[in-house]
């Protein structure tokens, strides 16, 4: 292995995991299943080494000085195809699906993309679950429960869509350079796809103002009176908060809207 220190780039959101025993528990709390692994943003490659052992791995690493550097650090795995890397950036090779079989994302994500790759994978169907490092608050939104007051659109999705917990808490002395917030690996197990957009349309403007009613965030978008009907008929209060409704209750909210 090539140990010789590389400047992470701060365009990339480069922050590289380093602490073994966090890589360790990464790899043990992985899903057993036969579904190859994609992993973005390898980097150095400190988890890849990990996920090489396991089974065959397609990574994707938008940095081509990194490229570069997986492609010697990992050449007899690249040579008997436990591993294959792809250079580029993620986001532009992922149209409807980002591999054509299913897999389980494993990453460490860098956190000013991380909830648009989250996002995408929800959405692909050919993605079975997600294992993710990612910025505490934003692993919270999407684990939290109804009632929780970070419970969000994106709890809402991910609770459409499968069961969502948080693995470990890291802290910033686990990363290369630190950075300034706390993160947490995050487990997404999937059994179908995000709804549609309309549904999602709707969550975003439930949520628009988190501090002030459901009644009235809809209400920017939607007939008031009909929405005061449609809150009776679900036995809803005109002074709940968004946080405060169960999946569900946004499912059937959608239907009547």
């Amino acid at each position: 292995m090539n140990n010789e220190r590389v400047a992470a780039k701060k365009k990339y959101g480069q922050n590289f995991l380093k602490d073994e025993n966090v890589l360790r528990k990464i790899v043990e709390a992985m899903p057993k299943s036969d579904n190859k692994i994609v992993e973005i943003g390898p980097g150095l490659g400190d988890l890849t080494k990990f996920l090489v052992k396991v089974k065959s791995v397609e990574a994707f690493e938008v940095d081509t000085d990194l490229c570069k550097r997986l492609n010697i650090t990992f050449k007899d795995e690249i040579a008997t195809k436990r591993l294959h890397i792809n250079c580029g950036d993620v986001l532009e090779a992922w149209q409807s699906t980002l591999v054509d079989e299913p897999y389980d994302l494993v990453a460490n994500l860098p956190y000013y993309i991380a909830t648009n790759i989250i996002l995408k994978a929800l959405a692909d169907p050919m993605c079975k679950s997600l294992l993710v490092m990612v910025q505490l608050e934003v692993a919270q939104k999407f684990a939290a429960e109804s009632g929780d007051k970070v419970f969000s659109g994106l709890s809402v999705i991910t609770q459409s869509v499968g069961t969502a917990s948080i693995v470990i808490e890291v802290p910033p002395t686990a990363f290369d350079p630190m950075p300034k917030i706390d993160s947490a690996v995050m487990l997404i197990q999937k059994h179908s796809d995000r709804a549609d957009k309309a549904f999602e349309d709707m969550l975003r403007v439930a949520f628009a103002q988190p501090r002030k009613t459901l009644l009235k965030n809809l209400s920017s978008h939607y007939d008031k009176q009909k929405l005061s009907e449609i809150f009776e008929e679900m036995d809803l209060s005109l002074t709940i908060r968004p946080h405060q409704l169960h999946t569900a209750d946004y499912h059937q909210l959608y239907k009547k809207i």
